[in-house]
Parts: structure tokens; sequence; C-alpha cells
């Protein structure tokens, strides 16, 4: 099975070296620790939530706000807005530049969506992180450096993926997140051994291409 990787685009990166206390409270960070804000807007929700937590093991921060935006990016509100706004927070402005550093690495190397079928009108996200950051570990009620799968596709692909991705491997949904989400698509969090997440992750993405293939198939 070969999937065709559909890449995000970064659509805005900027650092607030000494924002507000106002604006920190307002984004979820702590005047008490936090001085600067990191900021960026992507057309993928998902692969940026995984940077995000990628950037925590990279750099001092904290992810204080990381949202989704209703419908996608197809109905965003303007041309830099895209699907998700991220906010990374820290002490020192330099961390805030590591970690925006991380969280662009990931994106543009690691973290994306694949098409599961020819004409790309179905996607899926079958993402493995061998290793959790503070941020989605702290989601997720595991512990940082533990492996998860993090799965996501349309509503009927994903709901029939999971079911598959549960019987493939020794693997615990530690969170289902049923349609639709602000995206409109579906979501599951799966915890185990990396073997068995990497095998999770692919009978979910062999299932997703099997029911765009054929979805009239019982």
């Amino acid at each position: 099975m070969t999937l065709e990787p559909i890449f995000p685009k970064i659509l805005s990166v900027r650092r607030i070296p000494g924002a507000d206390p106002a604006l920190l409270r307002a984004y979820g960070a702590d005047p008490g620790r936090h001085t600067s804000l990191g900021l960026i807007t992507v057309d993928q929700d998902d692969p940026t939530y995984v940077a995000l937590d990628e950037a925590t093991k990279h750099a001092e921060v904290d992810v204080v706000y990381a949202r989704s935006f209703y419908a996608g990016s197809a109905h965003a509100s303007g041309a830099l807005s895209g699907e998700i706004l991220g906010v990374i927070a820290a002490a020192d402005p330099a961390e805030i530049d590591a970690g925006l550093d991380a969280i662009i690495r990931c994106l543009e190397h690691d973290a994306c969506f694949y098409a599961a079928n020819a004409a790309g009108t179905v996607t899926v996200f079958p993402h493995v992180i061998a290793s959790l950051g503070r941020y989605l570990s702290a989601q997720a009620g595991i512990a940082p450096g533990s492996p998860m799968a993090y799965l996501v596709a349309p509503p009927m692909e994903a709901t029939v993926g999971l079911d598959a991705a549960l019987k493939a491997a020794d693997v615990t949904a530690v969170k289902v997140f049923p349609p639709p989400t602000e995206t409109n698509f579906a979501a599951s969090w799966l915890s185990g051994s990396l073997p068995a997440c990497e095998a999770a992750a692919m009978a979910f993405a062999a299932m997703v291409v099997e029911v765009a293939g054929a979805p009239r198939e019982r």
C-alpha cells in the first residue's frame, strides 16, 4: 500500500517577545511564568497538533492554545487562517524560536495527511508518534515518552478503520473523537508498544483505502 503525501501548508508564523499580560491570559498562558508567545496557522490541523507536541521535546515551551477552525481550511476566515491556530508560550523568546523551528521541521518533514484514493478526495492521517512530548501526553492521559497512534479520516472511513486498527494489534483506545469534529472528520488515539501502534496505523490506513475504493461493499 502506497499513500501519496499531502504536505501541510504553513500560512503564517509570528513571535510576540513581550506579550501583554491580558493577551497571555486570554490564550491560556501564565503571566507569572510566560513572557512570550509563538503563533502559527496551517491548512492541516492534526499534523499541527503533532508538531506542537514536538515543540515541547525541543524547547522549554508550553502549548497554551490549539484549536481547529470549523469546517476546515476550505471555509477559512481569511487567506492566512487555514485550519488551525497553535500558540506556544515561554519565559524566554529564544525558546519560542526553538519551538517554532521544531514545529516547522515536523510539518515539513514528518506529519501530514495522505491521499487514500487516486482522486485525492479521501484523505487519511495514520500517524505514529514514537515518543510523546508534554502536550499530547497530557491530553491523552499517558506518560511522556510513550508511543501513540494518531488516526484520522472522514467519518465512515475512520469508524470502520478504528475497528480494524483495534483488532489488528494489542492497542488501547485512549481517546475516540466521533464525528463530527470541528473539521467534520473523526479521530482516535491508540496506545501500546511502538510496533503495536505501527501495526494499528497500517490497518487503519488499509481500511480507509478499502472503504474509499468500495464505499458500498458490505
